[in-house]
């Protein structure tokens, strides 16, 4: 065991990575030394930031426990300490079950971790954080919880409502993260077209990404996770205006059926989407379209079911990512509906989805083949460097290989990039010109 040294395991979303990252600030700045994901863990501490999104993030979370208190059984670890979003809504269930613990916080009081370990006087780092991901893109949580309450979703219930951080606070974070040699920003919140409304009842989200694209640095900015209900139009004109805001936008739809979108309590209409997909494409030509969509949902028919394979056909997303449901207690649909579609149903459904957009996918990127795109470096894996378009997000979005005995690339730069060879994961590209800035 190395004295002073903690190990933070962050699971589950972006989210929780961008609290992880604070904490860890905090514990630095207080003397300690904090590694990430480690897969050879050493610290006398470990801190587990848990999800409990779905059925399969609660099962990896509980396991991760398990895993670091077995390690405190065999005496290779003194504190262990469980923090996010499982631990947030299970607290007092899994203070009973798991007592090898030392102490479970939820999402919002993991601060008090300092306390805890005997710190008294406690040095703040004024929202700065560690940063995990490679030194060139960070994420930025621009707010907190969610006031939607769709049928099927379990997080209302562990964030609580909606709270937009205050927008200077957010663009000193942008400059302070430029002035470390972030350049690409995530821009993240569970419900992002959200932001301003609890402040005084109007969107802000457009004036944000507005003055965060004004500041000096800031080379891409990507926009997670809208929502169709009431989409703020002018945010697309900032997509379309402004240079170093990406052509891209993740916003989750779910389905497209009347009957489910009406029991999921998404509050729009299949038209209502159709009409706002047609209104992003024209008013921001040559935009990427993420979404996710949720199969196998109570109630969904057959019918159900292949208006959505249409709709998914005719929207033709250039990114897509689905799931079959699960139940979650405590939420809607598991207290008022029955989980009624079997699940190899459930599984079909999914599964026939994704080749669907697979095939699309592959059509997408083939487009693609003989242009010449901006890329950044994100890293250096075995025979290639590996780098993204303004279209890809990291880690869930096709990726550019290019070969390393082409030129030496520096990590973190931009490069004009031919594309010379596509699949469905992936594009294969020369560098042309490394004037991209």
């Amino acid at each position: 065991m190395k004295k002073n040294q903690i190990d933070v395991v962050s699971l589950g979303c972006s989210k929780n990575l961008v609290d992880s990252e604070t904490l860890m600030k905090l514990f630095e700045t207080n003397g300690y030394k904090c590694v990430a994901d480690s897969k050879n863990p050493q610290g006398e501490i470990a801190v587990i930031n848990t999800c409990g999104f779905i059925e399969t993030a609660k099962e990896e979370s509980i396991n991760t426990i398990l895993e670091f208190v077995e390690r405190k059984n065999e005496g290779k670890l003194k504190k262990l300490f469980v923090m996010g979003c499982l631990s947030q809504r299970y607290q007092k269930e899994l203070e009973a079950e798991l007592p090898e613990v030392d102490k479970f916080y939820g999402k919002f009081n993991y601060k008090l971790l300092l306390q805890d370990l005997g710190k008294s006087d406690i040095i703040t780092c004024d929202g700065k954080r560690h940063l995990t991901t490679p030194h060139h893109y960070a994420y930025l949580k621009i707010a907190e919880g969610c006031d939607r309450h769709c049928a099927y979703c379990a997080i209302p219930i562990m964030t609580g409502k909606h709270v937009s951080r205050p927008m200077q606070e957010i663009l000193d974070e942008v400059k302070n993260l430029v002035e470390q040699g972030v350049k690409e920003f995530q821009v993240i919140a569970q419900e992002l077209t959200y932001y301003g409304i609890d402040i005084d009842g109007k969107h802000h989200i457009t004036e944000l990404i507005s003055k965060m694209a004004d500041i000096p640095g800031v080379k891409w900015i990507r926009l997670h996770y809208a929502y169709p209900n009431q989409f703020p139009m002018d945010l697309l004109d900032v997509i379309r205006e402004r240079n170093n805001v990406c052509k891209y936008l993740d916003i989750a739809l779910q389905h497209i059926s009347d009957n489910v979108l009406s029991r999921m309590h998404r509050h729009v209409t299949k038209q209502e989407t159709i009409d706002l997909i047609k209104a992003i494409r024209e008013r921001v030509p040559g935009i990427t379209i993420r979404t996710t969509l949720l199969v196998g949902f109570p109630g969904e028919t057959e019918e159900d079911y292949q208006e959505l394979q249409e709709f998914v056909k005719w929207a033709r997303f250039e990114r897509m990512g689905a799931f079959a449901y699960s139940e979650e207690e405590g939420t809607y649909s598991a207290e008022h509906y029955e989980d009624d579609v079997p699940d190899d149903v459930k599984q079909h459904r999914l599964d026939e989805l994704m080749a669907i957009q697979e095939q699309i996918s592959t059509e997408i990127e083939a487009e693609k083949v003989g242009k010449v795109l901006k890329v950044i470096i994100d890293r250096k894996e075995g025979d290639y460097y590996i780098g993204r378009t303004e279209f890809s997000s990291p880690e869930v979005d096709p990726e550019v290989l290019i070969p390393v005995n082409e030129r030496q690339l520096r990590v973190g730069s931009f490069y004009q990039v031919k594309i010379v060879d596509s699949s469905e994961f992936d594009l294969t590209g020369t560098v042309v010109s490394s004037k991209a800035k």
